[in-house]
């Protein structure tokens, strides 16, 4: 898999500068969210076809990292 920085856009034109996914409108939030309501990667894919499996593992991979960012910075 590439690193997610080479997949996790931020462009303040796209969705208000929001993390997207290659530039596209949908959000690192947006594919939490639909995981978090218990679709699969199947699902969500199926839904998506524009998405792959590598964009959402970097929408993980960038959450998880962000959240380590924050942890240690407070």
């Amino acid at each position: 898999m590439k690193h997610y920085s080479e997949i996790i856009t931020i462009n303040s034109d796209v969705r208000f500068g929001k993390p997207c996914i290659r530039g596209m409108r949908i959000t690192v939030f947006d594919i939490l969210n639909w995981l978090a309501s218990g679709m699969s990667n199947l699902d969500i894919i199926q839904d998506y076809p524009e998405l792959n499996e590598d964009d959402i593992k970097a929408a993980l991979a960038y959450a998880a990292d962000r959240e380590h960012r924050i942890r240690f910075a407070s």
